[in-house]
């Protein structure tokens, strides 16, 4: 019967993969197949098998030159020969609603950056431009966002150039990433962190924005400093600044809604919603210009923009102190940056790929080429004085709102704010804080994610933690830190389930023997080598100790494990070993062969304790027995 069966399995075998040889060589992906030996398994299969690196070296070279690499690295080609003409006039409608929000929003997050307003708007062009070409989301605008503007404040001190040259690092760094695919390192950021993060940043910027709101001067930085100064400062807040910061404010929440009235033309309200920060700021400006009185504002005001678009010119490499004349060299520079060569980047990123694929509407994300689109547009936009940038998320939306058909409406975005700084600047000088932080408040209440939120709380408590921990620690330390501290401190949960394996351990009587099984599920890596170890010598002795029959085999089964490392083999063996002393065997039943061929290649004396069988009772039999006619190898060569 069993020669029967052998029959048969080498018959499919030969007719799945073309005879054993080359099976062995080249095995199929997800070949599941039952084996039967009479004789111990060849050398062969237990081969290691690495990698040609060569051949996909070659292959790289040869795709690099290709008409697919073309479409991959510049996408502008793949959508451009399909436009079509009706396209044109939602991508400019699209365009310029969404410049109507840039030009406030990129003048209010200079002053969060605590730089002169104009490095705002010199931050919020060149991006649109660029991600036309490289881009692979219709949607995404590119330019200052809140977060970025904050990430870049404590370095900057009141010089643009720390600024600038932390753009065009960035940009170098993103790029780098990009064309090395490590898009991939995004995945482990999870969502809870993500999620606590941005929460986090959302209450830093407003409450940065409550003392301006109020028409109270402060330079604090921080959440806690920021409340402190503004409630040891309350007695000096100006009535006027108080009155419009708060009325601008409930405006910009009530025109949020008006796209949502039952009556009226559907159309023409959500356009007049999308642009509210527009119309918030064409208020404000009226306002200080009707009620000023014998050249005195009613208002603090921005501030005058320097007028005209800035001048082509590299990032600088070296600054000079404006009050003491000290020149610091580059090398200064990067050493004052400091952790925010890593931070920055990170952010964007990770800022950038959180809104594409937001956005994708069911298209997969090309992370490593989003990344290429964003640090190109950081190189070229230092190249304009602009700070750090990335993907803003209330501009994306608003683009998508709008009805955008192709990334070109960036290039309508950028023409507007280049007109604005060549006609409109003086204009702009009388933007009174108070909208601006209101405008800036009014973003931060839709920034955080309750929606997320709410599913981390429904889906699983624990996950709770490390967005816990992530929102507090960015709070009340830094961005930056609390960031990392976020992705720590989840990682550990990754540690802690790597270090206890998922596995079951029973005892049972067969024939008289004391069987414990051991039925590992899942993978099995270094991390919880000594675990298994512990678990399993713990749970013989134990027994042993009990004073009823000693166990005298220990099966373990490991058909779910794809594969295991040196360490795991060692503490097997070593396992093997310890048991010995205890007068009890060690067997791995049915393991996969790429599971098994560690450990064999490692010791070869170690071959004998796999058996394969296809059930339970056929093993014992052959155990008892000595036959290995019966005995069956399940191969796995899956991976």
């Amino acid at each position: 019967m069993c020669r029967d069966y052998e029959k048969s399995v080498s018959n499919q075998v030969n007719h799945l993969t073309g005879g054993y040889q080359e099976f062995i060589n080249r095995p199929p992906q997800g070949t599941h197949i039952l084996w039967p030996i009479y004789m111990p398994i060849p050398d062969d299969l237990y081969r290691e098998r690495l990698p040609n690196v060569c051949g996909a070296v070659g292959s790289k070279a040869r795709s690099c030159c290709s008409m697919r690499s073309v479409y991959k690295y510049l996408p502008v080609t793949v959508w451009l020969p399909k436009y079509q003409l009706n396209f044109l006039a939602m991508d400019l409608v699209a365009g310029l609603t969404v410049g109507l929000t840039a030009v406030p929003q990129a003048i209010a997050y200079g002053a969060v950056a605590n730089l002169p307003p104009a490095y705002g708007l010199y931050s919020a062009f060149m991006g649109g431009f660029v991600y036309i070409l490289l881009g692979t989301c219709k949607d995404i605008t590119v330019g200052p966002t809140a977060i970025m503007a904050l990430m870049v404040r404590p370095y900057v001190d009141g010089n643009p150039a720390y600024a600038v040259l932390l753009c065009f690092l960035s940009g170098c760094i993103i790029t780098i990433m990009g064309l090395l695919n490590l898009g991939v390192l995004m995945r482990f950021i999870s969502v809870p962190v993500t999620t606590g993060f941005t929460m986090a940043a959302a209450l830093t910027i407003a409450t940065g924005q409550v003392n301006s709101l109020f028409g109270i001067s402060s330079s604090a930085n921080g959440f806690l400093d920021c409340w402190i100064h503004f409630f040891g400062h309350i007695t000096q807040t100006r009535r006027n600044d108080a009155i419009l910061g708060c009325c601008t404010l409930i405006f910009l929440l009530l025109m949020r809604q008006l796209k949502d009235l039952p009556f009226g033309i559907k159309s023409v309200w959500k356009y007049i919603s999308l642009a509210r920060n527009a119309v918030a700021v064409l208020i404000g400006i009226l306002l200080c210009y009707l009620l000023k009185s014998d050249g005195k504002l009613p208002f603090l005001v921005s501030g005058s923009i320097t007028p005209g678009l800035p001048p082509f010119k590299p990032p600088p490499f070296h600054t000079e102190d404006s009050e003491t004349g000290e020149v610091t060299n580059f090398g200064g520079m990067v050493s004052n940056i400091g952790s925010a060569l890593v931070s920055i980047p990170l952010l964007s990123i990770l800022e950038s790929i959180a809104v594409a694929k937001a956005f994708s509407k069911g298209k997969i994300v090309d992370a490593s080429q989003e990344m290429i689109a964003l640090g190109v547009s950081n190189i070229l936009s230092s190249f304009f004085s602009s700070m750090p940038i990335t993907g803003s998320f209330t501009r994306t939306a608003i683009n998508n709102a709008s009805g955008v058909k192709t990334p070109l409406g960036g290039a309508v975005t950028g023409a507007i704010v280049i007109m604005t700084l060549a006609f409109l600047t003086s204009t702009f000088a009388y933007i009174p804080k108070a909208t601006l932080a209101a405008i800036i408040i009014a973003a931060m209440f839709f920034m955080v994610e309750y929606e997320t939120i709410g599913e981390i709380w429904r889906a699983k408590k624990r996950d709770m933690l490390p967005f816990l921990v992530t929102v507090l620690t960015c709070v009340f330390w830094t961005l930056e830190y609390g960031m990392v501290v976020g992705i720590v401190f989840n990682a550990l949960f990754l540690l802690y389930k790597s270090m206890k394996p998922q596995f079951n351990l029973e005892t049972q009587k067969f024939n008289g023997l004391e069987v414990t099984m051991a039925d590992l599920k899942g993978s099995v890596d270094y991390a919880a080598a000594e675990y298994l170890k512990i678990s399993i010598v713990s749970h013989v002795t134990g027994r042993n100790d009990e004073g009823g029959a000693p166990t005298t085999l220990v099966v373990i089964k490991g058909h779910e494990i794809a594969s295991i490392d040196t360490t795991v083999a060692l503490n097997l063996k070593s396992l093997r070993e310890d048991l010995a002393l205890l007068q009890c065997d060690m067997i791995c039943w049915n393991w996969s062969i790429p599971a098994a061929g560690v450990i064999c290649r490692m010791d070869r004396k170690l071959r004998s304790m796999f058996k394969y069988s296809k059930s339970f009772p056929d093993l014992m039999q052959t155990i008892a027995d000595g036959e290995a006619a019966v005995s069956c190898i399940a191969v796995d060569l899956s991976q």
